[in-house]
C-alpha cells in the first residue's frame, strides 16, 4: 500500500476551508483521478455523472475516483436550479484554489448553520497509481467522529486560510495524512472485497513472504526460500498463498516484477537490459519474452507507447 500510494500529493490543488450556505451546489470541473471530500460541519449529498447519489455528514470522507465532473450538493434534487452554484477546478493553468478564485465561496465562517468543507484533488503520475485506482469503487465513504477529530482538522484549516508562512504546505500535508488514513480504514472495512495483497498482508503465513517478494522483487525467489520466510513448510506456503491471493507464489512475483518493470520502462532511460536485471532477469532476451506473454507486447514497443 506504502508503495501504491508513493508519490500521490496534494500540491496547492486544495479548496482549504470551503464554507457554504444553503442553498448551493459545487461542480468539480477537474475530471482528477482522485478527488477527497471532507465534511467538518453540515451535510450534503455527492452526485456522479450518471445519477448516483451518496449523502455525506459531519465526520464523513469521501473518496471519488470518476474520470467525469461531479457535484456536492445541499439538496441533490435541486442541481440545475435556482441555488449558488459554485464550480472548483484546481487543475486548469491558471487555477490554484485561492479563496479569491473560487466563484463565491466564502471561507472561514463560525456560522452553525454552514456545511463546511475540506477538500483536496490529487494527481496521479505513475502507473502504480493507475493500480490503486482499480481496486476503488467510484465512490467510498468513511465516517469518523465528527467532534474532535473534526475541529482539529477545522483549526488547521483556518490556520491555513490566514496564509501564514508555510501554510499551504501544512494544508497538503494534512490532506496527504487524511487520504492514508482514510484508504486505510476503508480496506480494513471492505473485508473479502479488499484487494488480495491488502488482506495478504494481515495473513500471518502469507505476509512474511509478501513483504520479501515487495521488498526485493529481483531477488532469486523460489517456493521453498518464500515459504522459509514464512516460517511453514513448502506444501502448506504454497497452498495457503494460492487460496488467498488466486495466484501461486510465482505467478504472484512475476506479476509484481512486470509492474515493476512498466514503471521503469514509462518512467527511466534504462535500458532494457538494465532493467531486466533489474527485476530479476539474468538477459534482455528471457525477460523480453516474458513481458511480451504478461502484457501482449515487447518492452520496446510499451516504452514508446
Amino acid at each position: 500500500m506504502s508503495q501504491l500510494l508513493s508519490g500521490i500529493r496534494a500540491e496547492g490543488s486544495v479548496v482549504s476551508h470551503a464554507v457554504l450556505e444553503a442553498p448551493w451546489t459545487i461542480r468539480f470541473a477537474d475530471r482528477a483521478p482522485m478527488t477527497m471530500v471532507t465534511v467538518l460541519r453540515g451535510r450534503g449529498t455527492l452526485v456522479l455523472s450518471d445519477g448516483s447519489r451518496t449523502p455525506l455528514s459531519a465526520g464523513d470522507t469521501a473518496i471519488v475516483r470518476v474520470p467525469e465532473p461531479f457535484h456536492f450538493a445541499d439538496d441533490a434534487d435541486s442541481i440545475g436550479g435556482p441555488h449558488n452554484e459554485y464550480e472548483i477546478a484546481c487543475f486548469g493553468p491558471d487555477s490554484g484554489c485561492a479563496a479569491e478564485d473560487l466563484s463565491g465561496i466564502r471561507w472561514g465562517s463560525d456560522s452553525a448553520d454552514t456545511t463546511a468543507l475540506l477538500v483536496g484533488a490529487y494527481r496521479t503520475c505513475a502507473l502504480r497509481h493507475e493500480r490503486l485506482m482499480r481496486v476503488l469503487p467510484p465512490v467510498l465513504v468513511v465516517t469518523d467522529d465528527p467532534g474532535e477529530a473534526c475541529a482539529w482538522m477545522e483549526a488547521v484549516a483556518m490556520q491555513a486560510v490566514s496564509r501564514s508562512a508555510g501554510s499551504q504546505a501544512m494544508m497538503d500535508r494534512l490532506l496527504d495524512w487524511g487520504l492514508v488514513c482514510t484508504l486505510q480504514a476503508w480496506f480494513e472495512q471492505a473485508g473479502s472485497e479488499a484487494p488480495t495483497w491488502y488482506r495478504g498482508m494481515n495473513d500471518p503465513i502469507v505476509a512474511a513472504a509478501l513483504q520479501a517478494i515487495h521488498s526485493k522483487p529481483a531477488a532469486p525467489w523460489t517456493v521453498a526460500t518464500l515459504a522459509a520466510e514464512s516460517g511453514v513448510s513448502r506444501a502448506l506456503f504454497a497452498k495457503r498463498f494460492a487460496v488467498l491471493m488466486g495466484n501461486p507464489p510465482l505467478a504472484y512475483l512475476t506479476e509484481i516484477r512486470m509492474d515493476e518493470a512498466e514503471e521503469l520502462l514509462s518512467r527511466s532511460d534504462l535500458t532494457v537490459a538494465q532493467i531486466a536485471r533489474s527485476v530479476g532477469y539474468a538477459d534482455a532476451f528471457g525477460f523480453s519474452a516474458a513481458f511480451k506473454r504478461h502484457r501482449g507486447m515487447s518492452p520496446t514497443v510499451f516504452r514508446a507507447a
